[in-house]
């Protein structure tokens, strides 16, 4: 606001010839015979105007109460000890202001003493902790100023402003605008106010973004057919634009229709601002097509609403629209395109479009540079990212941050962790983001030490008490299994949102707590919380994983209710509910009612018929998927071979893991490794399930050996039970369901003194005794 009323709007300007000024004007009229009243200027304006606003209203009191004024003559008797008094109170005021002027010379004298020579000082801005300290102090005299002190001359902050631009350009030296002539221009213009106030408009309401009283005042001078500056709108543009106040920003747009300032390319990119900022693209581009002629602002601004609100294909479209008008792009534009590149995933156009800031010579900025980072890491190339990290030549938090964010978001924390300890050794100070990645990241591996030192930090840094850190810490605590830390932390809380409380109750859903999660969940409407929709996901799988069915279709109400029934995370956790519920029927119902499906939609579908032990119909399901297009992850043959392990579909199981690899280009993991060697085992083919782990790409894991030993005792297959069991026990000595497995085995075909070995090489093993009766 501030830089907009140094723009032009002024607080006060005449009808008649739009002469503004402002109480900040370094040119105020200033009677130049006394060097004390030159300082005080500025203060008897202000007075002035106060004493005016003053007299207004005592004058507005007086007409309707004239009986009391009068009554007041009937007093004049005891005029004499008034008076006395009233000159004694004049003769303190007066030497209150001798003092306040004596006290804002020093402080001129001190400010043109450091405005002489600035290296003379030192600049304690950004380092200074205590507002009692001093922002600037003389190295020799240690002498203070303080930019806030209220007997500063009021040209203190615009002489300060030119010393920094002239630094920046690269000047040595600046010297203060000659403004005689303007002192005596707007010493005649403040004379002019005060001779008639009537005939000036009060623009202070447009200045200090009171919208209702700024659009009544502008209304008012376009009926009298005076022509407000370009600046009154932009300002009441921004002031809509933060409060997302929408009707009043089309109130305003309407405004500058009437007012024939629409072709204005400057506003024109001010409405396209506001109308993105206010969630209404559809305005902004309405704005941006009936616009004469754009400038690179104009295309920026549009190519951000667009990107801002999720629709990166469109941006990136506009971006190529901009290219072929012959308009050079600039770094913000690039930034802008990058990071809808990165909202789609859309590597290939990211890749295209860092050829274009390598051809615009922008690839050493450091804002784009943290920019392609992040383009790359969330596209998934962490390779290309690291890259572009270790190629740039200055790197800031936001680099850093774009990092180590981009390997956390690929499951990567020891990478992010390790990071981290060069980001410190470079002496780079982490901020929100910074805590809030790292945190991830130690989520993503259950890195609880980390987390705990993290937290320490976070402690330091003075940054506990921000909410996003907060709900991060939760998320962390919560997906390393230690519920307690993260309820200590949500209750320190000192403010909480929908998200804190979603992450309280995914940690209860995820430990396997689904009471102590809806319970939560009571508690947060009692609160007047409102639920988003991955609550109501979490909730719905907190009941999946105690089969309250009850529960679960009373939620599925309250998704109804909110208007959350239609998007596709609820509607595939209402699927999954009601799968692992055993209601397969409400389960299809809601599927066929969905309006979007993604994968997680079908996995639920085919998982629940596998749980069923409907082979078959998971099968069939599986086909229908891919005729509609949708591709099977890894989670997807996860299910279907577990429904063909539980159905005996032995071949169909064969055919559809081969085809996962060699067709489908889906890399196996140990889960696909298991259901296979569980599906063989099933079936009695202990041989084959035994070759297939010894093929294995990957070291295979002592739960694939389990598995075996299972269907081994379950067969009576002696040798290879004897086999797996070895197996287990030299990945885990300590596994004593191996040891009870190969007890049952040798139990179930008549070899008692089998078991007794068995027992007593558990018991030299050290294998608790405890295990052992559980499992029993």
């Amino acid at each position: 606001m501030a830089a907009a009323a140094a723009g032009g709007l002024g607080i006060c300007c005449n009808p008649n010839h739009h002469h503004p000024f402002f109480y900040s004007d370094l040119s105020h009229p200033l009677p130049l015979l006394h060097s004390s009243v030159l300082l005080c200027a500025q203060f008897r304006i202000r007075i002035r105007i106060t004493q005016l606003l003053k007299t207004t209203n005592e004058y507005a009191v007086s007409s309707s109460s004239s009986s009391i004024t009068c009554s007041s003559t009937s007093s004049s008797s005891s005029s004499s000890d008034s008076s006395g008094r009233a000159a004694e109170c004049a003769m303190r005021s007066w030497s209150l202001e001798e003092q306040h002027q004596s006290q804002a010379l020093r402080k001129k004298q001190l400010w043109e003493e450091f405005f002489s020579d600035p290296s003379q000082w030192w600049d304690s801005r950004s380092d200074k902790k205590n507002p009692r300290f001093p922002d600037f102090k003389h190295k020799t005299t240690k002498k203070g100023l303080w930019l806030a002190d209220r007997f500063n001359p009021p040209w203190v902050h615009g002489r300060l402003a030119a010393m920094i631009q002239c630094q920046e350009q690269g000047q040595s030296s600046f010297s203060a605008p000659e403004t005689s002539g303007r002192v005596v221009r707007v010493e005649r213009l403040w004379q002019e106010f005060f001779s008639d106030p009537s005939q000036w408009w009060d623009n202070r309401c447009i200045k200090e973004g009171r919208l209702k009283e700024a659009l009544h005042l502008m209304e008012l001078m376009i009926q009298q057919n005076i022509q407000a500056p370009k600046i009154s709108y932009a300002v009441l543009l921004k002031g809509c634009t933060r409060r997302k106040a929408l009707a009043e920003g089309k109130q305003v747009h309407a405004l500058i229709v009437q007012s024939r300032l629409d072709s204005d390319i400057f506003l024109g990119n001010t409405l396209i601002e506001m109308y993105a900022k206010c969630g209404s693209v559809l305005d902004a581009r309405k704005v941006f097509n009936k616009m004469p002629d754009h400038n690179v602002f104009s295309w920026t601004a549009i190519i951000s609403a667009y990107t801002e609100h999720g629709q990166g294909e469109e941006a990136i479209n506009l971006f190529q629209q901009m290219q072929q008008t012959g308009i050079a792009p600039d770094k913000v534009v690039f930034v802008v395109v990058l990071k809808a590149c990165s909202r789609i995933a859309d590597l290939e156009q990211g890749k295209q479009l860092h050829s274009h800031i390598i051809q615009s010579d922008f690839e050493s900025d450091i804002i784009v540079g943290s920019a392609l980072v992040d383009m790359y890491a969330k596209c998934g190339s962490i390779e290309h990212a690291r890259q572009v990290f270790n190629n740039m030549h200055e790197r800031n938090v936001v680099s850093w941050s774009a990092m180590i964010g981009g390997y956390a978001g690929q499951g990567l924390g020891n990478e992010a962790l390790a990071l981290y300890e060069e980001m410190k050794q470079e002496y780079v100070q982490p901020n929100i983001v910074t805590y809030v990645v790292l945190l991830n990241a130690c989520a993503s591996i259950a890195a609880l030490e980390q987390g705990k030192q993290l937290h320490s930090d976070i402690i330091r840094s003075g940054f506990e008490s921000d909410m996003i850190v907060g709900n991060a810490l939760i998320d962390m605590y919560a997906k390393c299994g230690y519920m307690e830390d993260a309820h200590e932390v949500f209750i320190k809380m000192n403010e909480r949102d929908a998200i804190s409380w979603t992450a309280m109750i995914a940690g209860y859903a995820g430990q396997g707590h689904g009471k102590e999660a809806l319970a939560l969940y009571a508690q947060m409407k009692q609160e007047g919380v409102k639920p988003n929709k991955v609550t109501f996901a979490v909730l719905l799988k907190a009941c999946g994983s105690i089969a309250a069915l009850e529960l679960g279709k009373q939620l599925h109400s309250h998704v109804i209710k909110r208007g959350f029934e239609s998007d596709v995370i609820v509607g595939s956790a209402l699927v999954d509910m009601y799968a692992k519920c055993g209601s397969i029927e409400h389960a299809y119902q809601v599927f066929e009612n969905m309006h979007e499906r993604d994968v997680v939609s079908w996995n639920a579908m085919i998982a629940g018929y596998a749980q069923q032990g409907f082979g078959k119909e998971s099968l069939t399901f599986l086909e229908q998927m891919q005729r509609e297009g949708m591709k099977p992850d890894q989670a997807t043959y996860v299910s279907i071979l577990s429904a063909c392990s539980h159905s005996g579909l032995v071949e169909e199981g064969r055919y559809l893991f081969d085809s996962m690899c060699k067709d489908h280009s889906v890399i196996p993991t140990v889960d696909h490794y298991a259901c296979m060697v569980d599906l063989l085992g099933r079936a009695g083919c202990l041989a084959d399930a035994e070759d297939f782990i010894k093929k294995m790409p990957i070291q295979p894991t002592a739960v694939l050996w389990m598995a075996l030993l299972g269907a081994a005792r379950n067969h009576g297959h002696v040798e290879i039970g004897r086999r797996a069991f070895d197996r287990v026990v030299k990945l885990e000595p300590q596994n004593a369901a191996a040891y009870v497995l190969l007890s049952n085995m040798y139990e179930a075909v008549g070899k008692r003194d089998e078991v007794a070995k068995v027992r007593s090489k558990m018991t030299v093993a050290g294998v608790e005794k405890s295990n052992w009766v559980q499992l029993d």
